[in-house]
């Protein structure tokens, strides 16, 4: 039977290695963070160039302005995002895991800081172990403030794409944030501090799904990180000649954030950070062996044809198919989206009404959103049978970037209609740019 002691949790003091690896992970790293924190300070048109506006169900993305309707652009963006993760898992395994994903960047960034502070991985076990004194309380308090305070930053940043950042950040200062960016800052850098901070690699192993299905997407021409037994084993030492290449030094295990053994053959904890083979690589330049005891490589044996099958698999073709014509559809919806919206509301308050002459006239509230960052003024037809005119109160006027409402009535001969419901087609059509018209169905109801 398991003792408790085989279920407690080890604290891991992964080392930071050098090499080509980890010169991408440390770029991947920097360009993520970089691209997160300055994107909601960059403005475009007056405006900000990225944000999703709650108040007004607005989203802008740069010179582009989303309305409720194109929640359909969201949906096929995540939907890209799940396709490209799968066809990168078919072709590199858990690469992304180990260069891009946030919580393996905000892990790193995270040991970066405890590392700073606290010492490499020897000084933090001596730390750790140590009574507690102030000296250790004051060390220990400085990293999680820094962590603290790296956490708060990211949420504030992600209520920039949400609420304008320039004035979030003055509110900020003044304290004059609102309950909602309070809690919402404040939550998410919780749990950045938490995830990052503390838990680290138990949420890769233990919380993840990806890592529990991720072998579903892989086949025999999938890179993943392996070790060469053949060329390894006999595990021993440079003086002993029946050894293999491997001197089980242990730093594979020791600079693996999940601590894990790569020699023990492909593991789901296994996240392809590619540290192991930086670290592989500088032992074998030490002790003039070839490079590549652990490498990214296939699982298939290695044939003439087989550098040029790697995209050649069903698998693969369907995730780039997939991806293909979701990106194709999305750009040709883009590029014949109309750059307003026009809702016609029917007063229910007055279903239909006489008029002095004997007409039959149904009240309405068309409500246009313009997208455009210009005023914009529009004709409008009615279309439909037995209608005789049309009455509106105001111009058909939006402001740029905003919505307008109009009253109109329309009113029919009931010597044409009989009673009953009958539809109706408005037409808007912009003044500055004919081509831009969009049409509507409403009903016309008839006592």
């Amino acid at each position: 039977m398991a003792t408790p002691l085989q279920f407690q949790s080890i604290k891991l003091y992964p080392r930071l290695t050098r090499g080509r690896f980890n010169a991408w992970r440390v770029g991947f790293v920097l360009l993520t963070q970089a691209i997160f924190f300055l994107t909601p300070w960059l403005d475009w048109n007056g405006r900000q160039a990225v944000r999703f506006d709650f108040s007004s169900m607005r989203g802008y993305l740069f010179g582009l302005t989303l309305l409720p309707a194109d929640l359909i652009y969201l949906a096929g963006t995540l939907i890209l995002c799940a396709l490209g993760l799968f066809l990168w898992t078919a072709l590199a395994g858990r690469l992304w895991c180990g260069f891009s994903c946030p919580q393996t960047v905000y892990s790193q960034i995270m040991l970066w800081i405890e590392r700073g502070i606290e010492g490499p991985p020897n000084a933090r076990r001596r730390l750790d172990a140590a009574p507690w004194t102030l000296a250790k309380l004051c060390r220990k308090g400085l990293t999680q403030a820094v962590m603290i305070f790296f956490a708060v930053a990211t949420g504030w940043t992600l209520v920039g794409y949400f609420s304008p950042m320039r004035d979030l950040a003055s509110r900020l200062v003044s304290g004059e944030t609102g309950s909602w960016e309070m809690l919402f800052a404040l939550g998410y850098a919780g749990f950045t501090w938490l995830l990052a901070g503390h838990l680290r690699e138990s949420v890769c192993k233990h919380m993840c799904p990806y890592a529990r299905f991720q072998s579903a997407m892989f086949d025999g021409d999938t890179l993943l990180v392996s070790y060469d037994a053949r060329r390894g084993e006999p595990r021993g030492s440079l003086r002993s000649l029946a050894a293999g290449a491997c001197v089980d030094c242990g730093l594979c295990v020791q600079v693996c954030p999940t601590g894990i053994d790569i020699r023990q053959g492909l593991q789901y904890e296994c996240i392809g950070c590619a540290a192991c083979i930086d670290a592989c690589d500088q032992v074998m330049d030490k002790i003039g062996e070839p490079r590549g005891l652990i490498q990214l490589a296939r699982l298939a044996p290695t044939t003439p044809t087989s550098a040029r099958r790697w995209w050649r698999r069903p698998r693969v073709l369907v995730y780039g198919g997939l991806m293909s014509m979701l990106v194709v559809a999305m750009c040709v919806g883009l590029m014949l989206r109309e750059p307003f919206r026009v809702d016609v509301l029917r007063d229910r308050a007055v279903m239909a009404r006489e008029t002095p002459d004997g007409l039959i006239e149904n009240v309405y509230t068309l409500r246009i959103q313009n997208t455009l960052p210009q005023t914009r003024r529009y004709a409008l037809t009615v279309q439909g049978d037995g209608v005789v005119r049309v009455a509106r109160r105001q111009p058909l006027v939006a402001p740029g970037d905003g919505s307008a409402s109009i009253e109109l009535a329309v009113a029919a001969d009931p010597a044409v209609l009989a009673s009953g419901s009958h539809p109706l087609t408005f037409e808007l059509v912009d003044l500055s740019e004919p081509r831009y018209r969009v049409s509507e169905v409403g009903r016309l109801l008839m006592p």
